[in-house]
């Protein structure tokens, strides 16, 4: 899971952060990327995808990396603004926000996908990254973690749909629910699944 970071080590860059996204897919709520720069030696931790961990090992590792890493940087786009530009869009602007906000700019960047960000920084699109890839995964994690405990505010203010339980997505009981109570601001109004009530 070091390979990349190793490898651009030895190319002579110093800061290397990982940036990863959660909420491509979903039908309601924000588009959130986080970058991470960790420490040369890791955190101690064994990093994964954070899709493929549990919810309690997720947030462990969270507050872990929160606490090791050399900085972190997130950046969120909202529901309006991934139908103005599109998700792509959204996402690689969301990744670029995230990176900005890093409190130590990036020499070089390790990203998760096929797709580069356009800024001026060195950088590796990595294809399934966060698995691969120490930084990635733990961009991944803290993306997936800050993403969550948004969609579980955002259940406060609309239970009916039950966002705490699918995050947003389009699962059977939230399209059931699309049905039921119809869409709110949260929805992605371009997204099929969502357009259909408009």
């Amino acid at each position: 899971m070091d390979y990349f970071e190793k490898m651009y080590y030895r190319r002579g860059y110093h800061w290397i952060a990982g940036v990863d996204e959660a909420g491509r897919g979903p039908l309601a709520g924000p588009v959130v990327a986080a970058a991470v720069i960790l420490p040369r030696d890791g955190i101690g931790e064994k990093l994964f995808d954070s899709k493929k961990i549990s919810s309690k090992k997720r947030e462990h590792l969270y507050e872990t990396i929160l606490a090791e890493a050399q900085g972190v940087g997130i950046g969120i786009i909202g529901q309006e603004e991934i139908d103005r530009v599109n998700i792509l869009q959204a996402t690689l602007k969301a990744m670029a926000s995230a990176i900005e906000n890093l409190p130590t700019p990036p020499d070089f960047i390790l990203i998760d996908g096929l797709q580069g960000i356009t800024l001026p920084i060195p950088q590796k699109p990595i294809r399934k990254g966060d698995q691969l890839c120490n930084s990635i995964a733990a961009a991944s994690i803290v993306a997936k973690v800050t993403r969550d405990r948004m969609m579980w505010e955002c259940h406060q203010k609309y239970p009916q749909y039950n966002f705490a339980r699918h995050k947003g997505y389009g699962t059977k009981e939230h399209r059931k629910a699309i049905e039921k109570f119809g869409i709110c601001e949260l929805h992605r109004k371009t997204f099929r699944g969502v357009k259909e009530y408009l």
